[in-house]
Parts: structure tokens; sequence; C-alpha cells
């Protein structure tokens, strides 16, 4: 009897102790209340430009919002870019479509590559200025991608 005793309590204490987290975070009904959601994880992008014609802004970057740092020359103004974007709803990262009718203009031999994080999503996209879509694409993109000569 002695045993089952002890037996009932250990349990007990150790059930105790591993709700302690539960216990704490109770309301006054005594049900738990629920924990704030977890903020999405920042912003965080790595951009790779080249062939832009400047040898200043060609290079590997590393970009990180909220807030505002990493090696990119202008963190500041490409991560508010970058929010300006996502309130409108808009994906800069999308390719163009294969149907898109695009002027057939030269842009220059700049490339560009962004892999990372963005507003939660995987990012792995490819920036030329090839013709007028992916030239307009580049620029919607500026400050995250540097100006390029033609």
């Amino acid at each position: 009897m002695l045993r089952r005793i002890v037996l009932t309590a250990t349990v007990t204490a150790l059930s105790a102790a591993a709700l302690g987290a539960t216990a704490t975070t109770a309301g006054a009904s005594g049900l738990p209340v629920p924990l704030p959601l977890l903020s999405p994880a920042p912003d965080r992008l790595t951009v790779v430009v080249s062939e832009t014609g400047n040898t200043r802004t060609d290079g590997r970057y590393e970009l990180e919002c909220a807030p505002p740092r990493g090696t990119h020359p202008a963190a500041e103004g490409a991560c508010e870019r970058l929010d300006q974007l996502a309130r409108q709803g808009k994906n800069p990262f999308k390719p163009v479509g294969k149907d898109q009718m695009c002027t057939q203009q030269a842009g220059g031999p700049a490339k560009a590559r962004i892999t990372g994080t963005w507003q939660g999503r995987r990012i792995n996209a490819t920036f030329t200025r090839t013709n007028g879509c992916e030239i307009s694409r580049w620029n919607s993109l500026h400050p995250v991608l540097p100006s390029a000569r033609s």
C-alpha cells in the first residue's frame, strides 16, 4: 500500500513539473490561455549580382529585414521596397510568364540571383536584362538590385 502511495505521489509530482508552463498560463477560468503566435521569420535573402558594368555593385550580399541589416549596401531601402511590394500583394520574384509579350530591347549583360526567404516563402529567382519585361522586373526591385548600365 505504501509503495502505491509513493508511486502515485511521484507520478503526480512529475506530471505537475511537466505541465508547469501550462499551469502558469492558465486564465481565470483555469483553462490554458493560448500562447501568442510566433512572428514569422524575418526576410533573409542572399543577393548575387554580376556584370552590371559597375564593379562597386557587383558581388554577393546578405540582406535581412526587421530590422534591416547585413552586407547589402542599401539594406534599409531594400527592406522598405520589399515591404512595399508585400503590402501591394506583388511577388517580385515571380518569373516573367512564357506567354508574356515583351519588347525586344537589350538591357545589358547584368545578371542576378536571389535566394532565401521572403514573406515566409522560399525564394530562388534569377534576373537578367535580356528584354523589356526582364528589365522592368529588375528595375522594380531597385534598390534590392542595383541600377545596371545598358
